[in-house]
């Protein structure tokens, strides 16, 4: 029976019989972050560039500039005391916040430190999402949630595939501890 024979030799969970995944479907399960992980990578790294690249941005005041939009948001953020924090030094705050997206997004597309860079990426969206994003209503309008629960599954996946996490991860396994060895 052919069907008999397909279902005997045939790992239901889409391996083969000598380990490694097998077949398309099991090719795609392995990549399913990718494509996650190059939007939030991307656009992260977008968003740290713009950021300090916008003179108006930098601004402790003025029109589109970090101070302005602080005073805006204080009375509405569901942690006023993180905007009080902020509020201390805009300019400063607005160089950070950039590093971080920055550093996040390096990290998140090189796959170096990747559930680091994930959770980095997590925090930053869940501060955004407690004071600037947080009185948008209905709350699916603001984008800080979304951005905070697509950060989820790299934070506890990680970066395994094309990244340098697998690389150091690879000559771990080939070499022992020791790293550089």
């Amino acid at each position: 029976m052919v069907h008999a024979h397909r279902t005997i030799n045939a790992d239901l969970a889409g391996t083969g019989v000598d380990g490694p995944p097998a077949g398309l479907r099991a090719q795609l399960a392995r990549h399913a972050l990718l494509p996650l992980r190059l939007f939030l990578g991307v656009t992260f790294l977008y968003a740290g560039i713009d950021k300090l690249t916008d003179r108006a941005f930098l601004a402790a005041g003025g029109a589109g500039s970090l101070g302005e939009m602080l005073r805006q948001v204080h009375d509405v953020a569901a942690l006023p005391q993180l905007v009080d924090l902020a509020q201390k030094s805009p300019v400063g705050f607005g160089y950070a916040i950039a590093a971080g997206e920055i550093a996040v997004g390096l990290g998140t597309l090189l796959g170096l430190l990747g559930r680091l860079a994930a959770f980095g990426g997590a925090l930053i969206s869940l501060t955004l999402w407690l004071t600037v994003s947080w009185a948008t209503t209905p709350y699916y309008y603001g984008n800080d949630l979304a951005y905070l629960v697509a950060w989820l599954p790299l934070v506890l996946a990680g970066t395994p595939r094309f990244s340098l996490d697998a690389v150091v991860a690879m000559r771990r396994k080939r070499h022992g501890a020791q790293l550089f060895g």
